[in-house]
């Protein structure tokens, strides 16, 4: 069954046409990998799905759902989390208080309980706090959950925006360049983290340079060059596929 599903999605800028009517669909429970050269349309795909863009035409289905038009934080309401190329975190904050921003969007006490501080507002608090700390360890950052976020090392203020992410009980998780930045054995560490997600019954679709990562787990490639699609299908099939050896590998695909 598709979660997601992109029918003839079009988004320009000027003169420039980043998606040319764009389709693909991503299935419930799998894991998607959407690749292509640089400049090929990979965030603005995301941007339209999260309603940070809205297309010039086309149709965007989440879980039956049309959602072009609706604001992020509705997107986000309805079930949609991402990470970004470029890692967002209030670096002043503690790694906790980051994963709670995460969960805003699941509280329910309003301005006034907030400000009488009360019982049912310290209990849900208090339940946050305990939900957020569950996805730092999941994620392995459960010790570090009082130091400013800025202080962490590259590859765990990425696992830190995924933390976040989880922790607005998402059904789809969209993950932009996770492995960016990270070493070898953080990359090994984050095949574990992605597999687990898909694990707990998240959908995951995430934008992806290093091939070898994607190859590993990755049930579904959808390939984009110029805003077109030009494949999509198993890994296997899309790694033999001319017009995508043509685009982006060159007539070497070692690197896969």
């Amino acid at each position: 069954m598709s979660l997601l599903r992109l029918e003839d999605v079009s988004k320009i800028f000027g003169g420039l046409i980043a998606l040319n009517g764009l389709s693909f669909s991503v299935e419930e429970g799998s894991i998607v990998g959407l690749i292509g050269p640089n400049g090929a349309g990979k965030t603005t795909v995301f941007n339209c799905i999260t309603g940070n863009y809205r297309p010039e035409s086309g149709q965007i289905f989440f879980g039956g759902r049309d959602i072009v038009g609706l604001r992020p934080h509705r997107v986000v309401e309805l079930g949609i989390a991402r990470t970004f190329q470029t890692i967002r975190l209030f670096n002043r904050l503690p790694v906790l208080e980051n994963v709670l921003a995460g969960r805003h969007c699941r509280m329910r006490a309003g301005l006034l309980a907030c400000m009488l501080h009360t019982a049912s507002m310290r209990r849900e608090e208090q339940a946050a706090v305990a939900r957020c700390m569950e996805e730092l360890h999941f994620v392995g950052l459960d010790g570090s959950h009082a130091e400013p976020a800025g202080s962490l090392s590259y590859g765990n203020q990425r696992l830190l925006e995924i933390a976040r992410a989880l922790a607005s009980d998402p059904r789809l998780i969209i993950l932009d360049e996770p492995a960016g930045g990270m070493n070898d054995q953080e990359t090994a560490a984050l095949v574990h983290t992605i597999r687990a997600i898909r694990d707990r019954g998240v959908t995951v679709l995430l934008i992806e340079h290093d091939m070898r990562l994607v190859m590993k787990i990755c049930e579904k490639l959808v390939v984009l060059e110029h805003g077109n699609l030009i494949a999509q299908g198993s890994p296997s099939d899309v790694r033999n596929n001319p017009a995508v050896i043509e685009a982006y590998l060159g007539a070497d695909n070692e690197k896969w």
